[in-house]
């Protein structure tokens, strides 16, 4: 038996530890063997691939991989969500709703990931996943996050949006955005969310056509996006309803089977008893469903491939914003312990990647006009003072401190930067942050504590010290301020 876990493990603060997750690899649980994973990498857009489709009697035509030796593979998304069903191991998918999330997934290891419509009607639209939100808008939040990241992605394609032709446009759409995969149901419109009450499902001719259609727009795109048909009925009608559907749905070429809120463990092993060889797809409803939740053990022993786990993401931030949102309503900000810092946003947002890469194009017009040497003749300084060459200074600054012509240390202040941190009572750090020494409002405007303390003066005196230099220490409502020139 083969699982698929994610390369890096979840942070100390949850409560697991490196030791529970282990690296991205094949576990055999039946040999201990492992193998790594290739990592599948590159994304192409998807009108501009050209892949020869082939019938399911014929095969797929596999992805082009460069020679041992040469440059990494770049395949399409759809080219690396098919090596993964074809590779050994039961694979878990969290999904996503935006870039970030995306992105999150991908920086903890996962190999692929879905998208899901409550999640995006949620955090796009803050509606409840009713048949709201619109193929237009779907399609648009689903290019922003297949831009976002290299594994590939499968979309939420709800029943389609229509009809048959319906169906067509938007499995063109989804190839055109990038998408990896997508999942066409056979609910009715306005569709209802999956393990909700008042489900209904087309009839099992509209169902099947929907299936081909999918098949026949891949094959007119020359994509080769994996289409993976879901069907409702098991909750709408009956356990052998969905089941012929699923044996229906593979014969219309679909390349995953997903039958959605199977009551029970039996009942997904008749599932997987469909087409065996034909890769199934598990939802697991985190909070609560009608499926019974499964470890990933039991799901690859029922004959599982695929899980998605749709609302972990979405329900961890709801729940985390709504305690920061009454911290800060106390007048707090959230603790250290439950959010990361500034730092590590910055890190996981590519900010220190973007500066890298931006130092690569930096000249000496480039730098700020303040830090260049200014020229000797006066007249000369304070019209290129009120001419600056690239770079904009905050204008009530730039002109109370340098253009009105005032001599002395503050005049260099601009080189140099405040340092404000607050730790509260405990010594927990509530705040460490550095700005540019002449933004006195922005200052007084982020702790205002500061008000009416003449900090001008006290960077007069220190401007001319090297190194850092404290300004300001003292206590306020139990909180310790102190602010440092550096």
């Amino acid at each position: 038996m083969n699982i698929s876990f994610p390369s890096s493990f979840c942070h100390s603060r949850n409560g697991y530890s490196n030791k529970q997750l282990p690296f991205s690899a094949s576990f055999d649980l039946d040999n201990l063997k492992t193998t790594k994973y290739h990592r599948l990498i590159g994304q192409v857009e998807a009108n501009q691939r050209h892949t020869p489709f082939t019938s399911r009697s014929q095969g797929r035509v596999s992805a082009v991989i460069k020679p041992s030796g040469g440059d990494d593979a770049f395949i399409s998304p759809a080219k690396s969500l098919r090596r993964l069903l074809d590779s050994p191991g039961f694979h878990l998918g969290p999904a996503c709703f935006d870039a970030l999330s995306a992105k999150l997934v991908e920086r903890a290891g996962f190999d692929f990931c879905f998208t899901t419509g409550f999640g995006i009607s949620a955090t796009r639209l803050g509606l409840p996943d009713t048949g709201l939100i619109s193929y237009g808008e779907m399609v648009d939040q689903g290019r922003q996050i297949t831009a976002a990241v290299s594994i590939p992605i499968i979309g939420d394609g709800d029943n389609g949006y229509g009809n048959a032709m319906n169906v067509k446009r938007t499995v063109g759409g989804y190839i055109r955005a990038g998408f990896a995969g997508i999942i066409i149901e056979d609910q009715v419109s306005p569709k209802a969310c999956g393990h909700t009450s008042g489900r209904k499902v087309v009839s099992r001719e509209e169902a099947v056509i929907r299936i081909k259609a999918a098949v026949d727009a891949r094959k007119e795109s020359g994509s080769d996006i994996v289409i993976v048909a879901r069907t409702d009925s098991r909750q709408a009608v009956s356990l052998e309803e969905s089941l012929w559907r699923a044996k229906a749905f593979a014969d219309a070429g679909a390349d995953v089977l997903f039958i959605d809120a199977l009551a029970s463990k039996e009942e997904m092993k008749a599932f997987c008893k469909v087409y065996p060889l034909l890769p199934k797809m598990a939802n697991m409803l985190e909070g609560g469903g009608r499926t019974p939740i499964l470890s990933p053990i039991q799901l690859a022993d029922v004959g599982y491939k695929l899980v998605a786990y749709p609302l972990s993401l979405l329900g961890v931030s709801i729940h985390a914003m709504q305690d920061a949102l009454l911290a800060i309503k106390g007048g707090r900000i959230p603790s250290p312990g439950s959010m990361p810092s500034f730092e590590e946003i910055k890190e996981t947002l590519g900010f220190n990647i973007y500066y890298e890469e931006e130092m690569q194009y930096s000249t000496k017009t480039t730098q700020p006009f303040l830090e260049r040497d200014a020229p000797d003749d006066p007249e000369m300084r304070n019209q290129s003072a009120k001419d600056p060459v690239v770079e904009t200074v905050i204008p009530e600054i730039y002109s109370n401190n340098v253009a009105g012509g005032s001599s002395g240390p503050f005049t260099d202040i601009w080189s140099r930067k405040l340092r404000v941190r607050i730790t509260d009572e405990d010594g927990f750090e509530r705040l460490d942050v550095r700005i540019p020494a002449g933004f006195l409002e922005g200052i007084t405007d982020m702790v205002p504590a500061l008000l009416g303390i003449n900090i001008k003066s006290l960077l007069d005196d220190a401007a001319l010290e090297d190194g850092g230099k404290p300004l300001l220490d003292f206590n306020e409502m139990g909180d310790r301020i102190q602010v440092f020139l550096e």
